[in-house]
């Protein structure tokens, strides 16, 4: 799906320090398109996407703050590679093989996002390979309650398309859970202050899980005749004011949508394209291609006041969030599902993700 990658150098910066004194540094990549992403090695973050509209100006289309202070003291994960668990595993426990692990408790009695301390807070070992960035994390055992020693490497590579590839591996010592994402929260206008209702969403998926009480799945619905189909496309503000119990229940999307393709636990890993948005004011288009079978849509619903760029507030929906991975809570589902959650020794969690960037006419 990729175009040959542009060789351009990877700048690298000093970012600032974190409180037990190590240095942070951002990691800055281009292509021909004069586009560039910047990724810290703090939480392999996605720090900034600099990418042109239909006129040729440039703009960030990522949310994030300013300093690593600002990562590390946020809860709102933006632009993190979050793990060992994307998304939520309900009660903050799972048994396995016949043992059941205590994990982190960090979001109405749930693990969220890997624990307090997740993979997004990590400092992550960085090397420059053929023109791409990789980074590797080692996970001790006990990390966040999970077994197991895990080692991570996620690969950043910029095409001269507008593609950014994100390629992940894990391997493990014990058997374990893990699940991986990327926690970027797009805004394609690149303006400061504006949100994301006007932008317009497809999703190839007929059906999402909807959730109780604590956003834990309770089961799939069609998306048939809802607010929560985008197989067409459609714009998310209108979406937004739906009547909907489910919109009600977490203010907006925060749902994880079933991906056509991917249904089936245990069957081959297929790259395809899975999601697009466009944002009519500046042209801009993203497509999401993937070879998980879940696609988390996230529309920045507890947004409101969060301090971003320049330490001004956001608006409440000023950032969406695709996170392409497995399944909330998807440890505790029932076989085949959970067993396809599930990293044991001598095999290896792979994924890949592809974020396009490009513009409309």
């Amino acid at each position: 799906m990729n175009n040959p990658l542009h060789m351009s150098p990877i700048s690298v910066e000093s970012w600032g320090a974190l409180p037990g004194g190590d240095t942070c540094r951002l990691y800055t990549l281009r292509n021909a398109q004069d586009m560039k992403v910047a990724i810290s090695d703090l939480g392999a973050t996605l720090v900034s996407w600099h990418a042109p509209d239909r006129a040729g100006r440039l703009a960030d289309i990522l949310l994030g703050h300013d300093t690593p202070a600002g990562y590390m003291n946020a809860t709102t994960y933006m632009g993190g590679l979050v793990g060992r668990w994307a998304n939520r595993i309900a009660g903050a426990r799972f048994t396995l093989d016949g043992i059941e692990h205590a994990l982190d408790r960090n979001e109405n009695g749930n693990l969220l996002h890997g624990g307090a301390n997740g993979f997004h807070r990590a400092l992550w070992q960085v090397e420059e390979d053929r023109g791409a960035l990789v980074m590797r994390l080692d996970s001790p055992e006990g990390d966040g309650g999970f077994p197991g020693n895990v080692s991570i490497q996620v690969r950043y590579s910029l095409d001269d398309d507008g593609t950014l590839t994100i390629d992940y591996e894990g391997v493990t010592d014990a058997p374990t859970a893990l699940n991986l994402t990327s926690h970027g929260y797009f805004n394609l206008s690149g303006e400061a202050g504006a949100d994301i209702r006007g932008h317009i969403l497809t999703i190839d998926a007929d059906a999402f899980f909807e959730v109780d009480e604590r956003m834990i799945p309770t089961g799939m619905a069609d998306v048939s005749g809802s607010a929560f189909d985008f197989r067409q496309g459609a714009p998310l503000g209108a979406r937004l004011d739906w009547p909907h119990a489910q919109l009600a229940r977490a203010r907006g999307v925060d749902h994880c949508y079933v991906l056509r393709g991917g249904e089936q636990a245990g069957q081959p890993r297929v790259l395809r394209q899975v999601a697009s948005v466009y944002e009519p004011g500046s042209g801009r288009e993203l497509t999401v291609a993937t070879d998980q079978r879940g696609l988390q849509c996230y529309t920045g619903n507890y947004l409101e006041g969060e301090p971003g760029r320049h330490g001004a507030p956001c608006v409440k929906h000023a950032g969406l969030c695709l996170e392409a991975g497995g399944f909330p809570n998807q440890i505790n589902m029932a076989s085949p599902d959970c067993d396809d959650a599930v990293l044991r020794p001598g095999g290896t969690y792979r994924q890949v993700t592809q974020y396009k960037l490009g513009v409309r006419a």
